[in-house]
Parts: C-alpha cells; structure tokens; sequence
C-alpha cells in the first residue's frame, strides 16, 4: 500500500513549496502542512495567492491548484501527525548561538522538539523524513528518542535534503538534478526508502533519485553547499586581486569557466553570498571537523566564510572611502535588500551587513527591493544588536519607488541583482542626484560604461 498521507512540519521556505509541488503532483496523497506560527499559516491560507508569505516565480499558482483539493496548511500539529503516514520534519536549524559549539553547531532544539511530539501523538508505524538541513548522524538522535519516549510504535527515519535555490525553487523541485534519500540497510529500511521513491516517481524519473544510507545523505547536503560557496569565495578573493593589478574579473570568470573541468557557475564575483544555507552549513561543517580533531580540515572550510565577511566588509570601506572617507549624514540609496533576486528571503543577505557598517558611519539608508518591507528591513539590522532600535528606525528610509530611494543621495548601491535594475531610467536617476553621483555595483550587473557616459563615476566588483 503507497503513502496517502503526509504531514510536514514546518511552513517556511523548504517546506511549504516542497509540499506544493507533491501535492499538485499527488492528487492522491493529502498533504497537510502544520507550523506554531498562526500569522504564518493564516499567510498560506490567505484566499489570495498572492499573499503567501513565501515569494517564489510559480509558487502561487501552484498552492491555487492544490490548496483546498489535497493540499492543507494548518495549526493542528498533532493531528496532522496522528493522521499521517509519513512525517516530513522541516524546521529551522540555526546556527547556535550559546553554549558549547556557538556560533558554528546546529541548534537541534526545534528537531528534538519535534521527535519528541511525534513520539508522543503517534500511535500507528511512521516514516520520519528529515528534511532539514542536519548535522551528519542526526538521524541516530531523533530514532533514540522516537524509540525511547513513543508508544511502542515503530519509526523508520530517512534524510532526504532539499537542494533548492531560492528564486528558482520551484523549477529546482519540479525539475531536480538528483532527489537524495538516505535510509536503513535494514528490510524495514529499505521499504522505507522505497515508499518516498514511489511518492516522487510521480514526476522524477528513477534514475535521478538516488538512496544511499542517512550519514551518506546527512553530509552530502553540507558538502554540496561548502563546495558551491568555496567557489564563490574563491571568485571573490580573486576580484580583488583583480582590481590592484588591472585584469577584470569578468573576464578572469569568463576563461577559467570555460574550462569544462572548471565550468562557469557560481563564479560571479559580487559582495558576497547569502541566504540561509552557505554560511549555516559551512560552520556545521567546520564544528563537526573541529570535533572529530580534524583542525585542518576546519580551518580549509572556516576560510570560505572568513573571505565572504572579508568581501561584504570591503565593500562598505570602499563606499566611505571613496566618498571622501566620510559618509556622515549622506544619503545612500539601496537597490536591493533581499539576498538574491526572485526571492523575498532575507537571511544572511550581504546588504544587512554592509548596511550596518555603514549605518555605524552616521550614513541615512534609503531602501528599495520590490518583495522586502521596512518591518523585515529594520528587523533584520536590530537582530545584528549593534544598536538601539530607534537608531535603525532613524537612519534606514524605505521606499516602494526607486526612483524616490535615490532621490538626493549621493550613491547608489547595487545589492540584490534583480533583473527590473537593468532597466531603469538611470539618466532620470543620475539627474535627481547629488553630484558626482556614485554607483557602487556590488552584483557587476550593469552596463558601466553606459552610466559613465551619463555622468556616473562606476565601480563594480573586480574590476
């Protein structure tokens, strides 16, 4: 008998589109997403689609299909896990921030905290699905618990890791490169696997689903992620050699890519990466090195996120020194605050820190990115506590016009490369501006002998 019901606990990035996509692609199977978080799950459930508190090309239309049919958001956490078959556990897993391992260790608390309501609600056999991104042999705690403090039932837990990229989640997840599912060697185990392989063989072909065992699948998550932002560090500390002897790093990225051991993605050089997964992942990685005394190792992986800050860092300093090393009560305008484009996600975002150095310099901050609000811009500065509140509240303005964002400031910075900042009218933006008017191009995005031939004095990564 194949899986009818599936439970998924957590509405957030991962697991609100990944049980979209099942369940436009398994009328069969009812799919229940259950989150604490009442605003959020009222946001999925808001009559319109296009108020879902996750931002993502397609996603709305997707949740119209499915939503009411087999697709359901839902505070009721223990009855969607009373109900369900298989238990996809899909919360947040921060970086740690006291205790031992702070500031490098995943923060397990929100997983056990969910062992531990399985434990207690189920009453029949369960398939628990991490998809969280994990620290390898996780899978070994949550069974303890589960087999410790359940009911007598039996649970098979699998790791079967997202690999989306946001901005392109849904593409990512209807067209995958590989799904991975890491299972038990066991009969029992291997059943397990088999039932999450028929549920995607609904529209990814077998030969892209690839099982291996939990720790294999636990630790390919965070060596896919280490590797893919060590290349965007290793870009970014050659943009800067690049700009002391006069190559451009366009065309550095541009040779070196075509070499087909090399290839070209990911070698964008820009002020650094963000997002949730790269630095959390990189840090669980160099924790879990550090543990088993591998201080090599963990130094080898800590220096791409030690050149990341390095990036995001020398791209504020660059910003007041070339603004007469003072930026004091000068108007910089944002564009962009989201850390990528096509996505409302701000986590870890490059433009929070740069704008935090430069907030320190007695800079005004004037901000536009077209899917961020102000309540999620001064939220994400007061979470960095480098000052009052009031201060962030008094030194960031938000617009919903760029035009109006770069009225009267004395710089522009490109922090997010949507595609809409291409195309703007940047004579109208150079006339409102006050003079000489920068462009600071942290996303080498635009055309910057084009600007300079309106007046701008450019300057971009790596060049």
């Amino acid at each position: 008998m194949g899986i009818t019901k599936i439970c998924c606990i957590g509405a957030g990035y991962v697991g609100g589109p990944t049980m979209a996509i099942i369940a436009q692609k398994c009328p069969q199977i009812q799919v229940t997403v259950v989150d604490l978080n009442e605003e959020r799950i009222a946001a999925w459930n808001d009559e319109d689609v296009n108020n879902i508190p996750i931002y993502e090309p397609g996603l709305s239309d997707i949740v119209k299909e499915a939503r009411g049919r087999n697709l359901f958001f839902s505070t009721d956490v223990e009855k969607a896990i009373d109900e369900a078959q298989m238990i996809f556990i899909s919360v947040n897993t921060p970086t740690k921030t006291y205790g031992k391992g702070k500031g490098m260790a995943a923060d397990l608390k929100f997983i056990e905290l969910c062992a531990r309501q399985i434990a207690k609600v189920a009453k029949e056999n369960k398939i628990v699905v991490e998809k969280s991104t994990l620290p390898v042999r996780t899978a070994e705690a949550i069974k303890s618990i589960l087999d410790n403090t359940g009911n007598g039932v039996k649970f098979q837990i699998l790791s079967n890791p997202e690999f989306l990229a946001e901005g392109t989640a849904v593409q990512d997840l209807l067209n995958p490169d590989r799904i991975l599912i890491g299972g038990d060697t066991t009969e029992e185990g291997q059943k397990a696997i088999q039932a999450l392989v028929d549920v995607y063989a609904n529209w990814v072909s077998e030969d892209r689903i690839l099982t291996t065992n939990v720790w294999s699948s636990e630790l390919s998550k965070l060596t896919a992620n280490a590797f893919l932002a060590q290349r965007i560090s290793s870009i970014n500390a050659m943009s800067e050699l690049c700009e002391k002897t006069g190559a451009d790093v366009n065309e550095v990225a541009r040779a070196i890519g075509m070499d087909s051991r090399i290839g070209p993605k990911f070698l964008k050089a820009s002020v650094g990466f963000g997002g949730s997964c790269f630095q959390k992942d990189i840090l669980n990685l160099v924790y879990i090195a550090k543990s088993y005394g591998l201080n090599e190792v963990a130094d080898y992986w800590e220096q791409v996120i030690i050149m990341n800050d390095h990036q995001k860092r020398r791209f504020s300093n660059n910003i007041v020194k070339t603004l007469y090393n003072t930026v004091s009560d000068k108007k910089i305008a944002f564009l962009g605050w989201a850390f990528k484009k096509d996505t409302n996600d701000t986590r870890e975002s490059a433009a929070i820190y740069v704008a935090d150095d430069l907030i320190s310099e007695n800079a005004k901050i004037a901000v536009y990115d077209p899917k961020v609000s102000r309540k999620k811009v001064l939220a994400d500065l007061d979470y960095l506590q480098s000052r009052a509140a009031d201060e962030n509240v008094n030194s960031v303005l938000s617009f919903e016009n760029p035009y109006e964002a770069c009225f009267n400031a004395h710089a522009v910075a490109i922090l997010t490369e949507w595609d809409e900042f291409v195309n703007y009218d940047w004579q109208k933006i150079y006339d409102s501006m006050q003079k000489p008017a920068f462009v600071f191009d942290g996303r080498n995005i635009l055309n910057g002998s084009d600007l300079e031939k309106i007046g701008f004095v450019y300057q971009a990564i790596g060049s």
